[in-house]
């Protein structure tokens, strides 16, 4: 089958709710891929930031080919071994907590969401972000602060306000009698990159605390490594009172969690929430190889190594181009913020094999696997120069 047969087969068959570029992937390793035309490209915004280790990572591949001979798939009314390991994993590496399993980020929070309102006991609202993006089911694009998201799909869920990113007074007024949680991207990726300040978080920490507010931090991108920290909480010095993961927590592999403190834990009793396929063997699997592979290739220290190394590439870029207007981020989780012409750049990198992203019409989102090289770096940026030389 050649590649206009595959984009064929997706033309008359699949949903067109994707914008799609004209490239067929047979096979990727690492930050490459490979088209079926036999091109390879340097992929530094990997399964859209998903194989946070890069491509088909050895570790991930070996756990998988193994448990595939032996379970897949356990129901929930069941006990696996699996299961109790990873949730025993992310909690050894958080805070003194339960797991619950899904498959998605937007499952993860659409959890959370529920525990929320569970534990308002009456109190149902949840304050978010403008800018956010929290998923796209009915209730997350309710949670997202952004109005493109939800046109054409009222009336949506109520009980979901946004406010300013960073503006504690906003924040502070926007709580009523009727609020249960706080939840916020510490970096907002979709929403173009934007970090969130230290005081504004140990601020938000604090209200939660002074109202008797769930903390909800959403760690569906930022989190198993991407900002430095195998989660982007640690930098702040707080602790949330609920997480949500997915992306990179199975390098590829479908799978999602929210992380609770133990003491509010049980506000989701039996009959209350599931998921089917939630903790699987196999995606649990999948996860466990991936918290190895963090620790024992010391890919934390990796991604403040080449983040630095990236961000300071990135900032000799800004003194030769000066389209851009900022580079910011954190780790190997940066943006590129350019006053005209990102989309023209992105489709510039696009044909010169280097596949990035842009987001919010303005904002190149540059996100490498952990294990990414310096030379990579050499050669991405590289494009990227001569990628804004011609636009």
């Amino acid at each position: 089958m050649d590649k206009n047969m595959v984009m064929g087969l997706y033309n008359d068959y699949v949903m067109q709710n994707y914008t799609r570029s004209d490239l067929v992937i047979k096979k990727a390793r690492g930050s490459w891929v490979w088209s079926m035309d036999n091109e390879m490209y340097l992929d530094f915004f990997p399964g859209w930031a998903v194989s946070g280790l890069g491509h088909c990572h050895k570790r991930v591949v070996k756990a998988v080919s193994r448990q595939v001979k032996q379970l897949i798939h356990v129901s929930n009314n069941y006990y696996s071994e699996a299961q109790g390991r990873l949730a025993e994993k992310i909690i050894m590496n958080s805070f003194n907590g339960r797991v619950f399993f899904c498959n998605s980020g937007a499952e993860a929070n659409e959890a959370a969401y529920k525990l929320a309102r569970a534990f308002g006991q009456g109190r149902y609202e949840v304050i978010t972000m403008q800018k956010s993006f929290h998923g796209r089911t009915l209730a997350c694009t309710a949670a997202t602060g952004q109005e493109k998201c939800q046109k054409g799909f009222s009336p949506l869920p109520r009980g979901f306000k946004s406010v300013p990113f960073n503006d504690k007074e906003a924040l502070e007024k926007a709580v009523t009698d009727n609020t249960a949680a706080v939840m916020l991207e510490l970096i907002q990726g979709e929403g173009g990159i934007h970090v969130a300040d230290p005081d504004y978080v140990r601020f938000v920490r604090e209200l939660c605390f002074k109202h008797n507010l769930l903390m909800m931090v959403d760690e569906v991108q930022t989190g198993m490594g991407r900002t430095g920290q195998l989660f982007c909480y640690r930098h702040y010095g707080i602790e949330p009172d609920v997480m949500t993961l997915s992306k990179s927590l199975g390098n590829g592999v479908p799978i999602g969690a929210m992380v609770v403190q133990k003491k509010i834990s049980g506000i989701l009793g039996p009959g209350m929430h599931a998921s089917t396929f939630g903790g699987n063997p196999l995606a649990c699997a999948a996860s466990l190889a991936v918290f190895e592979a963090i620790e024992k290739e010391k890919l934390l220290q990796n991604t403040h190594n080449m983040g630095e190394y990236l961000r300071q590439k990135l900032g000799e870029l800004k003194v030769a181009h000066p389209v851009i207007k900022e580079v910011r981020g954190m780790g190997l989780m940066l943006g590129v913020e350019m006053s005209t012409n990102a989309p023209r750049a992105c489709e510039c990198c696009f044909n010169n094999k280097l596949l990035i992203n842009c987001t919010q019409g303005n904002t190149l989102r540059i996100m490498p696997s952990l294990t990414v090289t310096k030379g990579e770096i050499d050669q991405a940026t590289e494009i990227l120069d001569q990628s804004l030389e011609r636009c």
